[in-house]
């Protein structure tokens, strides 16, 4: 192929572009934030997992208690309801008094025992309503810091989109510099070499692959054309040369 030594020339222009590109696009993929925020997304599920857990317990815990404070409160009311009537005089047969006492005194128990329940099922309550406020408390310090975290990515990813923005303008005016036939070479020539289509050919060594010419390769490259587009013989790249070529 043929080519234009000043064409050949703005391929390594185009090249330090492209490369400048990839570096970019691979910064932006690779922001640290990006793991952090996968991180804290997997620890907000997990502790609202856990919050509806709890809540889910603190839900059932205040329906037990509805239910233990309705049956202290049954006892209560049919023990003052006997205590009423024996305060009453009302009752004068010896054994019915002797079985209203008796009942009273049944009645005593079981409500402690009720109160005793109540008491428990109470304190249970209280200790998931406290676990369910850590809990959202814990989450909204993670929505905080996933918050923060999102602000810092987006403000990167706004500072990597504008330079690459900027450095794809200058890449398509290089393009305007380039020959059709020579781009689509450097193009598919990059596609399939690490992102790299071109390299200057530097003190007798490809720039590309890094590895020296050998002496027939350096002759032939010094008596080639100036417009003959090159190729190193190991990794196929583009060579452009400089006058710091060595030829």
């Amino acid at each position: 192929m043929k080519a234009d030594p000043a064409e050949q020339l703005r391929l390594l222009d185009l090249q330090g572009l492209d490369a400048r590109l990839d570096q970019l696009a691979h910064r932006r993929r690779t922001l640290p934030e990006h793991a952090e925020i996968e991180q804290l997304d997997r620890d907000l599920r997990r502790l609202r997992d856990l919050t509806v857990a709890a809540e889910t317990r603190a839900s059932d815990l205040e329906r037990e208690q509805a239910k233990a404070d309705a049956d202290v409160e049954q006892v209560r009311a049919r023990a003052r309801r006997d205590q009423a009537r024996l305060d009453s005089g009302r009752v004068s047969s010896p054994k019915e008094l002797m079985d209203l006492q008796s009942e009273l005194a049944s009645l005593a128990r079981r409500q402690s025992e009720l109160e005793d329940v109540e008491l428990a099922v109470m304190e249970r309550a209280e200790e998931v309503q406290s676990e369910v406020e850590r809990l959202r408390a814990d989450a909204a310090g993670v929505e905080g810091k996933r918050a923060a975290a999102v602000g810092r990515r987006d403000a990167a990813v706004e500072e990597i989109d504008n330079e690459a923005y900027l450095t794809q303008q200058a890449r398509e005016a290089v393009v305007r510099d380039v020959g059709g036939e020579l781009l689509s070479l450097y193009e598919k020539v990059r596609a399939s070499s690490a992102g790299i289509g071109a390299a200057e050919l530097k003190q007798r060594r490809c720039q590309g692959c890094r590895l020296e010419l050998n002496t027939v390769d350096l002759a032939r490259f010094r008596d080639a054309p100036s417009d003959e587009v090159l190729r190193c013989e190991e990794c196929r790249r583009i060579l452009v040369r400089t006058a710091e070529s060595g030829l």
